[in-house]
């Protein structure tokens, strides 16, 4: 079993240092390789699902981004009309997102670097896109949890799903030295997830494109 805070200190220090440049990049419309664009086509689809999951009108609505990156979500979201808390391990995203939200919608949100599980008040809904797919069953199970209780309607969130490729994907990756490792994925199986949150996750869908293999899943406090 890993341990959470370990594994969100790996993810700060990937996305605050090693990779800052290149996540800037991949959520822009600047040109990259054939890879990270279909990196990129598959995150453009599968917050598109996520943000499908809650009302096109928001107004009125609480809603956490947790994990909220370069800011692609928050923007959308406070478009719709809700107050947003926009939370991310990476002070580095965290500026990212904040110079790239139009003026018009600044009002409505409201950012912060940190753990997305820690006490940022009450919410309708949260959205965990990507955010936590580095960790094991047991801590993805304690921070629905920890989010869950602060939260009125759905927690909607990605894992990277048990697949043949990622397995492989997985199992490479542990044979790098630690060091020299960057945060890996951590294949689940949605059974296995159901069972550990005694059946309140419900499948939405899951999002194949290229190298960007991820499951949209929901959980209902």
């Amino acid at each position: 079993m890993t341990d959470y805070a370990a594994t969100r200190d790996r993810v700060e220090e990937y996305f605050d240092r090693s990779a800052t440049k290149v996540w800037e990049r991949l959520t822009s419309d600047a040109p990259v390789s054939r890879i990270r664009q279909t990196v990129r086509e598959g995150r453009d689809r599968m917050r598109a699902l996520m943000l499908s999951r809650l009302p096109d009108d928001l107004r009125g609505a609480r809603v956490l981004d947790a994990g909220c990156g370069a800011g692609q979500m928050t923007a959308e979201l406070a478009q719709r009309g809700a107050d947003v808390v926009a939370v991310d391990i990476s002070p580095a995203l965290v500026a990212i997102a904040r110079a790239r939200l139009p003026a018009a919608l600044a009002p409505r949100v409201s950012f912060a670097s940190g753990d997305m599980t820690g006490d940022h008040g009450r919410f309708d809904y949260v959205l965990a896109m990507d955010s936590l797919i580095y960790y094991d069953t047991h801590d993805i199970t304690a921070a629905l949890q920890r989010l869950g209780s602060r939260t009125d309607q759905a927690v909607v969130f990605t894992v990277a799903p048990r697949t043949a490729f990622l397995m492989a994907f997985w199992g490479m990756g542990k044979l790098f030295p630690r060091a020299d490792r960057s945060p890996i994925m951590v294949p689940h199986a949605f059974v296995a997830l159901q069972s550990a949150m005694a059946d309140r996750l419900h499948k939405i869908d899951r999002v194949s494109r290229g190298f960007y293999i991820s499951e949209c899943l929901e959980y209902r406090p």
